[in-house]
């Protein structure tokens, strides 16, 4: 069998990434400057078994997402693994047209990501955004004013319970004694409960929730979901989190939300555009904390996503089908891709 070829563009998340699959002689990693010109990176790419694609969209120059222009460039590609448990600049659909697996690292940053919504649920309750801009600007004097909140005994609600939701009751249920709630429709009551949260509909997480962190993918169904209307049903003086993805809220309903006082102080570290332009009204409201889609920025977390995504490429330079595969309705017309490519059918973990 010749070697199974893995094209990257510009860096990987972590060394980890590039030590594991030098370990496995079955690879050979095919590395794309970012400066290179789309033509050249096309024509690299166009040889690779493996496409290891940057999971933020907006680093990633927008030729190079793998959409179904791309895909009809790269006869060889069999396998599309993002570097994180997001893939924006991926397109399922379009991946299972062209008879491409998907593959993410779900979990793989769970706790980096769980820990940081955690992080600003506390920043957030105790007005910490607020206190350090009074004390910038030279105003800070009645500590009174900045009267907080504990987490302990709070309702936390969740839209998403996979990986990272179930760290974050986890931590909350544990360490605060918080009632969890959860809008999950890919989860059935009993999974929920086996991961110590209570399912509800959004309608009544909003409703119920004194803070409410996103959990969830950007899918076409979760784009825009907390809209002014999600914010206006939400209890008044909520805190409202986010360490998923960019564009499931909307910014200026959230500002908005902030400015009226309904919504008492938000966690941000996902963003329509990211970097966000320094400008950003949000960047700089008293009652916002802000990162720069940072949670999963850990060593440990990007260690361990980089580790999984060389040894999914593994398995299937190997001849076993891979774990977290995004969209698995492509397995028959990938099987035959495969079979085509290297002689013989892979085999289901």
């Amino acid at each position: 069998m010749s070697k199974f070829r893995i094209g990257y563009v510009g860096f990987v998340p972590h060394p980890n990434f590039l030590e594991t699959a030098a370990k496995d002689p079955a690879l050979e990693i095919v590395h794309i400057p970012l400066e290179a010109s789309t033509g050249e990176a096309v024509q690299a790419l166009s040889s690779c078994h493996g496409y290891y694609v940057m999971a933020a969209r907006d680093e990633l120059p927008v030729p190079l997402h793998v959409h179904a222009e791309l895909l009809g460039k790269l006869p060889n590609l069999l396998m599309a693994a993002s570097y994180g448990a997001g893939y924006d600049p991926c397109n399922p659909e379009d991946c299972t047209a062209a008879g491409v697996l998907l593959v993410n690292q779900a979990g793989g940053n769970a706790e980096g990501v769980a820990e940081h919504a955690v992080g600003m649920m506390l920043a957030c309750l105790k007005r910490m955004p607020e206190a350090q801009a009074s004390m910038i600007a030279g105003t800070a004097r009645n500590r009174a004013t900045l009267l907080g909140r504990e987490l302990r005994g709070r309702v936390v609600g969740l839209v998403g319970c996979g990986n990272v939701g179930a760290r974050v009751t986890e931590i909350v249920k544990a360490a605060f004694g918080c009632r969890v709630i959860v809008c999950d429709p890919f989860l059935d009551a009993a999974t929920i409960a086996a991961r110590g949260a209570e399912k509800v509909d959004f309608a009544t997480l909003l409703a119920e929730a004194d803070v409410v962190s996103l959990h969830c993918p950007l899918t076409p169904a979760t784009r825009g979901m907390i809209n002014a209307e999600a914010f206006a049903a939400m209890k008044k003086g909520v805190v409202f989190v986010t360490t998923a993805r960019g564009s499931i809220h909307d910014e200026d309903a959230l500002l908005a939300a902030l400015n009226s006082g309904h919504v008492a102080s938000a966690g941000l570290d996902v963003w329509e555009v990211e970097p966000p332009p320094t400008d950003h009204p949000l960047l700089h409201h008293r009652a916002v904390i802000a990162s720069q889609h940072t949670a999963g920025v850990t060593q440990e977390s990007r260690a361990n996503i980089t580790k999984i995504a060389a040894l999914a490429f593994s398995e299937l330079a190997a001849g076993r089908m891979p774990p977290r595969i995004v969209n698995p309705e492509v397995k028959a017309r990938f099987v035959e891709r495969y079979t085509a490519a290297f002689g013989r059918p892979p085999l289901e973990a």
